[in-house]
C-alpha cells in the first residue's frame, strides 16, 4: 500500500504518475479554454510549456522523457504532412513547390546574410548560418490545417512541398558551414554527402513502398499495422541522420513513401491521425514551450536586440516569399495567409541549427573563453523568435484556413443539394466483410458519416442459436471496421425465406443508392453468371451495385484498370458510377487506366478534366476480343468492369462470357463488377448524384 505521505510533491515533479497526469490535464484543458478566446490551441500548449517548464514555475523538467516525446511529435508532424498530401496535386504542383521553396529559401538567406554582416557585425560563416535558420521552418500549424480538412488545398500542397526543399537546403547549409568552420570540408566530404543523400532517398522512396505493400498484404492485425507505420517513420528518420541530414526530412519522405498505402478513409489513417493529435504532437509543443526563458530577455540588451532583429527578418522574409507565391500563381489572400502561416513558424530545424552552431568552438579569447560559431545572444534570441513566429503563424494559418474551409464547405453543400447517399453492404462471410466495408468507405463521399448499412439475412425457418451468434459477429465486425474511421454503420438483421427478397426490401425501405456485394476469395464465379441471388438482386433493384472479389487489401493496389462498355455514357447512372470510382482512386492514390470506345473516352476526359490523378485512356471497343485487356494486367492491379443489366442501353451479349474470362485469367487480382443505375427500373434513380 502506498501512503500519500510517501509521494514526493517537491518541485520539479519527480513522480512519473503525477508528472504525466499534469501534462495530460494541460493537453485536455488547453483547447477547451483557448477556443473561447479564439486562440489556437497550438499556441496555448507552447505557452503552457513555458509556464510549467524549468524557466517558469519549474513544475516539470525538460528531461530525456520530454525530449523523446517531443522529438517523436516533431517527426509525426512531418510524417503526417507527407502522408496526407494529395499525391496528384503534389506532382501537379511540383514546379510550384520548387518555385516557392526557392522563394522561401533564397529571400531569407539573402536578407539574413546581409543583416548578419552589416547590422549584427557577425563573420561571414556565422551570418550565413544565421540566415539558414531564417530559411528553414517547421509546419507547426499543420494540425490546424488538417483539423479543418483543407490539407488537399493547392496552397497547402505547394507549401508542404516547398518546406521539404527549403528545410533540406537549410540543413545542408548547416552541415557545410559547420564542416568549413571545423576544417572538415574536402573532396571526400562532398562525395560522401552526395552519395549518402542519393542512397537514402532511393531506399525510402523505392524500398519503403515495396516493404509496406508486402506487409499490408500479409498482416491484417490493426495494432501490428500501426506499429509498422511507426517503425517506418523512425527508420526513415534514422536513415536521414546516417545520410548527414536532419531526421525531419526522413520522416517527411516516409510519409510520401507510404502515402498511397494508407487511404484517407481507412481505419489505419484514422488511428495514425488520432494518436498523433492526441499524444505525440501536444508533447512536442509543450517541449518547445519549455525552452523559453523569459529571464534572458531582461538580463541582456544584446539578447533583446538580436532577438528582435531575428524576428523581423524571419517574418518579413517569409511574408515576402508568401506574397510572391500568391502573385506568381494567382492564389487568393486566404491561401497566402495559409502559406505564410505554415512557413513562418521557426522551431525544429531552427533549434537544431542554433544548438549545433552554439556547440561549435572556432577559437578562444585572450582570456581563454571559447568563441562559438553562434553566441549566447543568438541562442536566447532564437528562443524568442520561436515563440513569436509560432504565435504569428498560428493566427495567420487559422484565419486563412477557416475562410478556405468555410468556402469549400459552402461549395460542397451547393453540389450536394438535397440528395442523400445510402450504401448497403449485405454480409455473410467473416473473411471478406472487412474488405467489403473498406471498399464501401472508399466509394462513399467524404461528407457521408452516417449512410452505411450492413445487412445479414437469416433463413426464416432457422432457429439455430449458433447461426444467430455467427450472424451478429459478422455484423459487429462490419460495424467496428466502419467505426474505426469515425463512420457510423447501422446493422440490420433480417429473417426471410429469400435472401434476394430481403435485400430488395431493404433497398426500398432505406432508400439505398449504392450496394456492395462480395464473392468469397476462394470461390469461382459459377457458370450461370453470378448465381441466382445476385441475379435476382440486380433484376429487382437498379441502384448502383458493386460486386467485389477481394484478393488483396484495396489500399495496396497500384493501378485501377476500368473497362467501360460502349454507350455506357448514355446510361442514367453513368456519372454516379464514375464519381464512386473516382472516390476510390482519390482514397487509394493509385494510377488509373480507362478502356473504352473513342466516344466514351472523350466523355470521360471532359468529366475528369480537372482531376489531378495520373489517368491513362486506352481505346478499346471490341469486347469480342476482351482478352486483349488481360495482356496489360500486372500484379497489384484491380480490374473494374462496368456492366449492364439486360435490356440496358450498354448491354452486349459478350458480357455473359466475362465470368469465364475472370475465372481463367484473373484469379490472382482483385476485380469489381459495377452495374450503374439504369432507366426504366424503378424510382430509385432519383438518388442519382
Amino acid at each position: 500500500m502506498i501512503l500519500a505521505s510517501t509521494i514526493d510533491f517537491t518541485l520539479p515533479l519527480a513522480d512519473p504518475v503525477l508528472k504525466f497526469l499534469l501534462i495530460l490535464l494541460i493537453i485536455l484543458a488547453a483547447p477547451l479554454l483557448l477556443n473561447k478566446l479564439r486562440i489556437p490551441h497550438l499556441l496555448g500548449l507552447i505557452i503552457a510549456g513555458a509556464i510549467i517548464g524549468p524557466h517558469g514555475f519549474n513544475l516539470v523538467l525538460r528531461d530525456s522523457s520530454i525530449i523523446l516525446s517531443g522529438t517523436a511529435g516533431l517527426l509525426y508532424i512531418m510524417f503526417l504532412a507527407g502522408l496526407e498530401i494529395d499525391m496528384g496535386d503534389f506532382k501537379r504542383n511540383s514546379a510550384k513547390s520548387l518555385i516557392f521553396g526557392m522563394y522561401t529559401f533564397l529571400i531569407p538567406m539573402a536578407l539574413g546574410t546581409i543583416i548578419g554582416i552589416w547590422v549584427l557585425k557577425f563573420s561571414v560563416l556565422t551570418s550565413i548560418l544565421l540566415a539558414s535558420m531564417f530559411a528553414s521552418h517547421t509546419l507547426i500549424a499543420y494540425p490546424i490545417i488538417s483539423k479543418l480538412g483543407i490539407s488537399k488545398n493547392n496552397a497547402v500542397s505547394i507549401t508542404v512541398g516547398g518546406t521539404m526543399i527549403t528545410d533540406t537546403l537549410a540543413l545542408l547549409v548547416l552541415t557545410i558551414i559547420v564542416g568549413m568552420a571545423t576544417g572538415q570540408v574536402n573532396d571526400m566530404f562532398w562525395i560522401r554527402l552526395g552519395v549518402s543523400i542519393v542512397v537514402f532517398t532511393l531506399i525510402v522512396l523505392l524500398g519503403f513502398p515495396f516493404i509496406g505493400r508486402w506487409f499490408f498484404k500479409h498482416v491484417h492485425d490493426n495494432i501490428s499495422q500501426y506499429i509498422f507505420v511507426l517503425v517506418m517513420v523512425f527508420l526513415g528518420s534514422f536513415l536521414a541522420q546516417l545520410a548527414g541530414m536532419e531526421a525531419i526530412i526522413g520522416a517527411f519522405l516516409s510519409g510520401l513513401a507510404l502515402n498511397r498505402l494508407i487511404p484517407q478513409s481507412s481505419p489505419l489513417m484514422n488511428r495514425v491521425e488520432f494518436v498523433g493529435n492526441a499524444i505525440f504532437i501536444p508533447f512536442f509543443l509543450l517541449s518547445v514551450g519549455m525552452l523559453i526563458d523569459y529571464r534572458a530577455f531582461f538580463t541582456s540588451f544584446d539578447t533583446i536586440k538580436v532577438g528582435l532583429i531575428m524576428i523581423i527578418v524571419a517574418t518579413v522574409a517569409k511574408y515576402i516569399a508568401a506574397w510572391l507565391t500568391q502573385k506568381t500563381f494567382r492564389l487568393s489572400v486566404d491561401q497566402r495567409s495559409v502559406i505564410f502561416g505554415l512557413s513562418n513558424a521557426q522551431a525544429a530545424a531552427t533549434l537544431a541549427a542554433v544548438l549545433v552552431g552554439y556547440n561549435v568552438i572556432i577559437g578562444t579569447t585572450p582570456e581563454g573563453e571559447p568563441i562559438r560559431l553562434l553566441n549566447e545572444s543568438v541562442l536566447n534570441g532564437t528562443i524568442l523568435m520561436i515563440l513569436v513566429t509560432c504565435t504569428i503563424a498560428s493566427f495567420a494559418a487559422q484565419k486563412g484556413a477557416h475562410n478556405i474551409a468555410a468556402q469549400e464547405s459552402s461549395d460542397e453543400e451547393i453540389n450536394k443539394g438535397d440528395r442523400s447517399e445510402h450504401i448497403l453492404i449485405p454480409v455473410s462471410n467473416e473473411e471478406t466483410v472487412e474488405e467489403l466495408v473498406n471498399l464501401s468507405l472508399a466509394i462513399k463521399s467524404p461528407h457521408n458519416k452516417n449512410g452505411l448499412y450492413a445487412l445479414k439475412v437469416i433463413d426464416n425457418h432457422s432457429s439455430d442459436e449458433k447461426i444467430l451468434k455467427q450472424s451478429r459477429k459478422v455484423l459487429q465486425t462490419a460495424v467496428n471496421t466502419a467505426a474505426a474511421t469515425d463512420t457510423r454503420m447501422k446493422e440490420l438483421l433480417r429473417y426471410d425465406l429469400s435472401v434476394s427478397n430481403a435485400i430488395a426490401s431493404v433497398v426500398k425501405e432505406r432508400e439505398i443508392t449504392d450496394m456492395v456485394l462480395g464473392l468469397h476469395k476462394e470461390r469461382d464465379i459459377p457458370a450461370d453468371f453470378l448465381g441466382h441471388i445476385v441475379e435476382s438482386v440486380l433484376a429487382a433493384s437498379s441502384v448502383s451495385t458493386f460486386i467485389y472479389k477481394p484478393v488483396q487489401p484495396i489500399a495496396t493496389v497500384k493501378r485501377h484498370l476500368i473497362i467501360v462498355p460502349e454507350l455506357a455514357e448514355k446510361e442514367i447512372g453513368f456519372n454516379q458510377i464514375i464519381n464512386r470510382l473516382w472516390n476510390v482512386v482519390q482514397n487509394t492514390g493509385a494510377k488509373t487506366v480507362f478502356y473504352g470506345s473513342e466516344t466514351t473516352l472523350n466523355v470521360l476526359k471532359k468529366l475528369l478534366a480537372k482531376k489531378s490523378r495520373e489517368i491513362t485512356y486506352t481505346e478499346f471497343s471490341d469486347w469480342d476480343d476482351f482478352l486483349i485487356v488481360f495482356r496489360d494486367i500486372k500484379p497489384d492491379d484491380t480490374m473494374w468492369i462496368i456492366l449492364s443489366r439486360k435490356e440496358g442501353l450498354s448491354y452486349a451479349p459478350i458480357m455473359a462470357r466475362i465470368p469465364k474470362y475472370l475465372n481463367k485469367y484473373f484469379q490472382a487480382n482483385n476485380f469489381v463488377l459495377a452495374y450503374p443505375i439504369q432507366a426504366g427500373m424503378n424510382e430509385s434513380t432519383r438518388y442519382l448524384t
